[in-house]
């Protein structure tokens, strides 16, 4: 397991805040994670480290995302380790498409055992043009869906803004809602929610105990600011969002996500937490 020391600038940025996060570990009963995307360099030069950074600010869950494929059985088993050690939990993963397929399926399954995930989330997918693309792309995460559940294993979808763009006068997500399986994870991204136009509040009301987890990432409409926002500062209603999450969604977790900001990453992680918990109280 890797040991380099993080940067002076971040150790001292996350110390700041080490009294606070761990007090407000406890503080409510549905985990906040980060999606681990936001600390993507701090990740990819020191993957230990950072996972122990993130979990040392008081953040209850990680979500690897498509480079934890790369990564071997032992440095996996190590990564449990240290999640274990930590006290965080790994409740899903974001995948690419193929992860899903015949040749793929069975090293997906065994990493998220291994890592301890729930949900095996598609982070994205490019279907064939029109609306039946989207139907075969529901298909397709039904299968993989019968494949995973003897082991325990729930997949998922992430939407981006063109989930949200309609085609021949529907959403591709309303196609992919009403063709899967309810037990397939609808997984909120409310940026690219509302910079498609859309309203995540109503989305989350028409999809009830769809919406496992929430990937808590703001949006401004000003110009040059769009996701650089850090969390609560941009157009997002989080007050509202939670409300509908947490008495029709059935939500299991939240997962803060930041595309860049102003700041280094593990501050700008740190930032959205305190954030984060000020309004989720």
């Amino acid at each position: 397991m890797s040991s380099y020391p993080l940067s002076r600038r971040s150790f001292l940025a996350l110390s700041a805040m080490l009294p606070w996060a761990w007090q407000a570990r406890a503080s409510t009963s549905i985990p906040v994670g980060l999606e681990l995307y936001s600390v993507r360099n701090e990740l990819k030069r020191d993957p230990e480290a950072t996972v122990r950074a993130v979990g040392q600010m008081g953040y209850q869950c990680v979500e690897f995302y498509a480079p934890y494929f790369e990564r071997t059985d032992a440095q996996t088993k190590d990564m449990r380790r240290l999640l274990d050690g930590l006290g965080v939990r790994c409740y899903s993963t974001h995948n690419e498409l193929n992860y899903l397929n015949r040749e793929n399926l069975q090293r997906t399954r065994d990493l998220n055992l291994t890592l301890g995930s729930k949900y095996v989330v598609v982070a994205s997918a490019q279907p064939k043009p029109g609306l039946d693309g989207w139907r075969e792309l529901a298909d397709t995460l039904n299968a993989a869906a019968e494949q995973l559940e003897p082991a325990g294993l729930k997949v998922g979808y992430h939407n981006h803004q063109p989930e949200f763009m309609p085609v021949e006068g529907k959403r591709p997500l309303e196609i992919l809602a009403g063709h899967t399986k309810p037990s397939v994870l609808l997984q909120l991204d409310v940026g690219t929610c509302l910079a498609a136009g859309s309203d995540p509040v109503a989305w989350i009301r028409a999809n009830p105990g769809r919406i496992h987890s929430i990937h808590c990432k703001d949006w401004s409409p000003e110009p040059g600011k769009g996701y650089t926002v850090l969390f609560g500062e941009g157009a997002a209603d989080w007050k509202g969002i939670f409300a509908a999450a947490e008495s029709v969604g059935g939500v299991e977790y939240y997962l803060v996500e930041q595309e860049g900001s102003r700041f280094p990453e593990l501050e700008t992680a740190q930032r959205c937490l305190k954030t984060f918990r000020s309004l989720h109280s």
